[in-house]
């Protein structure tokens, strides 16, 4: 059962140029019915907020979506959960640089903010990570992440994943849940992928309220009556 509300939890997404219309605004619409704060985040290069261009078809106008938040000034443990935007977003929030006069490594691939920041939110079980069609480009630098993880995603992109280790799951959904990690084929899965999202945000806070109210219960001691 998908829940009414999110209560005010926060949820980054990172976005990058070509990015899908249709999938942010899912986004923008489907979290904000359940009351969470959606945070549209990038690399901003120094500057106070950056514009970004869709992709588009042939003769269609490119929409735009100005971010003003860079991931790399927030801390990704203050996110319920942190989605990968689809298309080739990910590829361009791969794009590290070398240190000058240094010649570039395959060690290198690992510098780029974005794979720094996600692969910062991998390490917390308590941030649910979304992937969509092409968003776990974001995580191939650092395959063992990645290794052994159940997912799906788009075709061009499962080459990479299975030489990152990982297990594909052909679901009939479209949608694959992998405790923390979810994920979907492509940006026609995106309403299902948001169901999945927060319905394991919801397990998340339910377990962390069970466990809260375990410990601050204290055990009644029995007291002994005077002979």
């Amino acid at each position: 059962m998908i829940p009414r509300s999110l209560g005010g939890k926060k949820i980054a997404i990172l976005v990058e140029n070509e990015f899908i219309p249709e999938e942010i605004e899912a986004y923008q619409q489907r979290f904000s019915e359940l009351r969470a704060a959606v945070h549209f985040m990038s690399r901003l290069w120094n500057k106070s907020s950056l514009r970004f261009f869709s992709d588009t078809e042939e003769g269609k106008t490119p929409q735009t979506l100005e971010v003003q938040i860079d991931f790399q000034n927030v801390d990704v443990n203050d996110y319920a959960a942190v989605i990968m935007a689809a298309n080739y977003t990910s590829v361009r929030l791969r794009y590290f640089e070398p240190p000058s006069n240094v010649a570039i490594s395959p060690e290198l691939v690992r510098t780029a903010p974005a794979v720094q920041f996600y692969a910062q939110a991998m390490a917390n079980p308590r941030i649910i990570k979304g992937a969509l069609c092409h968003g776990l480009w974001l995580l191939t630098p650092t395959p063992e992440l990645l290794k052994g993880r159940r997912v799906i995603c788009h075709e061009v992109v499962l080459a990479d994943i299975i030489n990152a280790g990982a297990t594909y799951v052909a679901s009939p959904s479209g949608v694959v849940v992998d405790g923390d990690l979810v994920t979907g084929r492509s940006r026609h899965e995106v309403e299902p992928f948001i169901d999945a999202i927060t319905e394991q945000i919801q397990q998340v806070a339910y377990a962390t309220n069970r466990f809260s109210v375990k410990r601050s219960v204290t055990p009644l001691t029995r007291v002994k009556s005077a002979s």
